[in-house]
């Protein structure tokens, strides 16, 4: 992914997958891999969706640890790390607040408090951090979903749209499986199909098929 993306990707290390020499493993991982940054968070393993029920957090000094030992593994400095709490749901504002704090003091770059539920809440974090903040836009979660611009003039540096494709591609699957299952065809409806050509240059086999006359091998006996 993050080869074939023109963009810097944010990685999401979801708890770091274990004790603190994961955490380490992960971050290394991720950063060789070619990520911009990794995202950590603070919830117990396995972790939940941040816009779903029932999210438990580690204690604060724990979180703590995992930031340190994440920005002790990485080898360059422009690698980020991102610092997530998900105490707002279940310990409420201030203790996300508290989190975010000593989070940052742990040396995390940016700082990602999951799921506040309103501007007004938005814009109180905006203004409790100097670090950059990221907002997290969830198609029908718990955060009003906003503009680029009215998140900045909250105080959010970054923005990710996690599930916006995968819920467009799920409607969409829906429709053309439904229709496919009551008419025993795939043709008509209002869907707009990717045109097949495109989808092949969007995948790259026109590289591959250039490839493949360059190098083409003799035909074997009795081949065509």
């Amino acid at each position: 992914m993050a080869a074939m993306a023109a963009t810097p990707l944010i990685a999401d290390g979801d708890t770091g997958y274990g004790g603190l020499i994961n955490i380490r493993h992960t971050v290394r991982g991720y950063e060789t891999a070619g990520a911009a940054a990794i995202q950590l968070e603070d919830q117990e393993f396995p972790k939940k969706c941040g816009h779903t029920p029932g999210r438990r957090v580690i204690a604060v000094e724990d979180m703590r640890r995992r930031i340190e030992v994440a920005v002790e593994a990485r080898s360059d400095p422009e690698f980020l790390i991102v610092a997530r709490t998900d105490a707002r749901s279940s310990l409420g504002l201030d203790e996300a607040l508290r989190r975010g704090e000593a989070y940052v003091k742990a040396g995390a770059d940016v700082l990602f408090i999951e799921s506040p539920e309103s501007e007004a809440e938005m814009a109180r974090i905006g203004r409790s951090f100097d670090v950059p903040l990221l907002a997290n836009m969830v198609e029908g979660g718990r955060t009003p979903l906003l503009p680029a611009r009215r998140l900045e003039e909250l105080g959010f540096r970054i923005a990710i749209f996690p599930v916006a494709g995968l819920l467009a591609a799920a409607a969409a699957l829906q429709r053309v499986y439904r229709r496919l299952s009551e008419t025993g065809g795939s043709a008509g409806g209002d869907d707009t199909y990717f045109p097949f050509a495109d989808f092949n240059k969007l995948m790259g086999f026109e590289d591959i098929w250039e490839f493949e006359r360059k190098h083409a091998e003799s035909p074997k006996p009795g081949e065509t």
